[in-house]
């Protein structure tokens, strides 16, 4: 990719990474690992470290919450749920979503 390429994918992963995790719990409850791992293959996140500051800042929000469970007397894994809330601000964004998004592409099929 380019310096140019890269740079935009950049901001736009940062504007709608919330969303996604929202998105991905809003369809089932997942631990911290599995739910990077699901956006590091969809090139949403380049490392699971980056995830975890934006969780807390979620949890803290009320967007979700987490459970702790120890599984198979391994490492014991944080478990995160959508909230209400968090569903309302994903049908919100959703519907901002789709408005948005098709008058940028209105305006860029314009300019082609």
């Amino acid at each position: 990719m380019t310096e140019s390429v890269e740079r935009i994918a950049t901001n736009l992963r940062k504007g709608v990474l919330e969303f996604c995790v929202l998105g991905l719990l809003a369809s089932s409850e997942r631990y911290g690992l599995e739910l990077a791992s699901d956006l590091q293959r969809r090139r949403l996140i380049a490392s699971e470290g980056s995830l975890y500051p934006l969780l807390a800042r979620m949890r803290e929000g009320g967007l979700v919450d987490s459970r702790t469970e120890a599984v198979g007397g391994g490492r014991p894994r944080k478990y995160y749920t959508i909230t209400q809330a968090g569903r309302e601000q994903l049908a919100t964004f959703a519907e901002v979503w789709r408005a948005v998004g098709s008058e940028v592409d209105t305006i860029i099929e314009g300019a082609s």
